[in-house]
């Protein structure tokens, strides 16, 4: 009986891992005769699963649609790359999803095998998700799920990660993982450059594990994903700013492009949007289109431009 029943598996394994199979291919896969593999068949039809055959020498079978979605087989990495999928949405990157999607990691997450319960749960603890519009920003090169999870479990267990990275071998303290704008980024604590950094995951290959705990240090003022939002954004600027603007952040985030910058809550009607671009008049053009009142004391550069700007529009309509 526990042969047959592994054998079950085994042949709904191989009809979920493409459209379909030969009659012939599957004996010869499974060890068996063609009549064994016609009433395997039938036990798994009994079991609920649709599976279509068609007639003649090279007969073959294919797993089918069905009014009930049966149990389904997946590998480690096919069960991570899920769950990572599902860890994203469960946060409301897709809206109307959101509760089905925590629904559905928490039953995936009780049959899991222990070995991958802990990576994704490591996973899903050590992920911080920002929800932005992400219309026109291209996806980073796919991350594979064992990266995501192998970064997890050193964030999880607090122990030295150590990879390669654009060439260079870098040791760091792991502290979070970032979802922002369809990319992912690792926020940690360099120790060959003592200070915080944030690196591409896309670009990250881990080494094999240190097993090297270090004890956490506080978080830069604003929080990691505040952190990497900034750092993210000031790799590309040539000059930037902090501008208050007199109204909330909810407010202003709805009036910026994600690549414009980041916005701070200071109250529930004052905000601060940290921008930059390749010059201030650029820098004026996003905080005029903001239409909200707002004030700017520095850099001198792009307070004189604002108050040529202003007086150059005052007469005008003088």
């Amino acid at each position: 009986m526990l042969q047959t029943s592994s054998r079950l598996l085994s042949l709904l394994s191989l009809l979920q891992s493409r459209p379909s199979w030969g009659g012939p291919e599957l004996s010869e896969r499974l060890g068996v005769g063609p009549r064994t593999v016609r009433n395997d068949i039938d036990r798994l039809r009994d079991l609920g699963y649709p599976i279509d055959a068609t007639r003649g020498p090279a007969g073959g079978y294919r797993l089918g649609a069905g009014a009930d979605l049966p149990p389904l087989l997946f590998d480690d990495d096919e069960a991570v790359a899920i769950a990572v999928g599902l860890t994203v949405t469960s946060s409301g990157s897709i809206e109307g999803i959101e509760e089905s999607s925590r629904r559905a990691l928490t039953k995936m997450e009780q049959v899991l095998p222990s070995r991958l319960r802990a990576q994704v749960t490591a996973l899903r603890d050590a992920t911080e998700t920002v929800l932005r519009d992400t219309a026109g920003v291209e996806p980073e090169a796919p991350v594979p799920a064992t990266v995501l999870a192998a970064i997890a479990s050193a964030v999880r267990d607090a122990h030295w990660l150590r990879f390669d990275y654009a060439g260079e071998a870098r040791l760091v303290e792991p502290y979070r993982l970032v979802n922002w704008n369809r990319r992912w980024y690792l926020a940690a604590w360099d120790l060959q450059g003592d200070r915080w950094s944030t690196f591409r995951v896309d670009s990250i290959r881990p080494k094999p594990p240190t097993y090297r705990p270090f004890t956490p240090r506080s978080f830069p003022e604003g929080g990691l994903v505040g952190f990497v939002q900034r750092d993210v954004a000031a790799a590309g600027w040539k000059v930037t700013a902090r501008i208050t603007v007199f109204a909330p952040a909810d407010d202003v985030v709805a009036r910026i492009n994600p690549a414009v910058g980041v916005v701070e809550v200071v109250d529930e009607n004052t905000s601060v949007l940290i921008t930059g671009a390749d010059m201030y008049e650029t820098i004026a053009l996003y905080i005029g289109l903001l239409g909200r009142d707002f004030q700017v004391t520095e850099p001198p550069e792009l307070v004189a431009h604002l108050r040529a700007l202003g007086e150059r529009y005052a007469r005008a309509v003088s």
